[in-house]
């Protein structure tokens, strides 16, 4: 049976969760070029000759934050949206998901659609990063909307992804919502939604 890690072989794990939890935060609320590597050092509370050990460049690490904030927040939604049952009210749960984020304090909008902006035309690297981040997400959310026998995918695709670009904007999470109800009428059917938005309209919803 192997032993137990030590402490010093753990520490590289350690040190690694917090400079990218400090880098992230960092760039997140302030932009990534705003950011320096002395403000990243105090954050963190590591020393910047260990920090380049970690991550030789700024890029690196910014390539590093990027792909683990994937991982979590298309984990995030999936835990959301696979628990329910019913295909068609599985695909409405996802703009029930971001209203939820755009309603967060601290919000920003896409973390990567910012990365693009700043470095998109210059880093290879992170453009790549952001186009694998949105291919990710086009493909988890169009076997959603294929599982509802609705050939609508790149239209709920399209009312996602202006929703988050819209409340990034906007800092108003309302578009979740509005986005919601196109896909909702994308979708048809008489589901919970239907009703409602039927109830709303005053109709009946037959």
């Amino acid at each position: 049976m192997p032993a137990p890690p030590t402490g010093e072989q753990t520490r590289p794990d350690r040190d690694r969760a917090a400079l990218l939890d400090a880098a992230e935060d960092l760039f997140y609320a302030h932009g990534i070029q705003a950011v320096g590597m002395d403000r990243i050092r105090a954050a963190s509370g590591l020393p910047l000759k260990r920090i380049y050990r970690l991550f030789p460049a700024k890029e690196d690490l910014v390539v590093a934050v990027l792909r683990r904030r994937d991982r979590r927040w298309r984990e995030s939604l999936a835990a959301r949206v696979e628990g329910v049952p019913d295909p068609r009210e599985r695909v409405l749960a996802v703009f029930d998901w971001l209203a939820e984020w755009f309603a967060r304090p601290g919000f920003r909008g896409c973390a990567w659609i910012n990365a693009h902006g700043e470095l998109g035309t210059s880093s290879e690297p992170v453009l790549a990063e952001v186009r694998s981040h949105k291919q990710a997400f086009h493909d988890q959310l169009t076997a959603w909307v294929r599982a509802t026998g609705v050939p609508v995918a790149e239209a709920v695709v399209l009312l996602a992804e202006g929703a988050i670009v819209t409340a990034g904007i906007s800092g108003d999470p309302s578009p979740a919502a509005h986005a919601r109800v196109a896909a909702a009428a994308l979708l048809g059917g008489q589901g919970p939604s239907s009703r409602a938005s039927a109830a709303e309209r005053g109709g009946t919803g037959g």
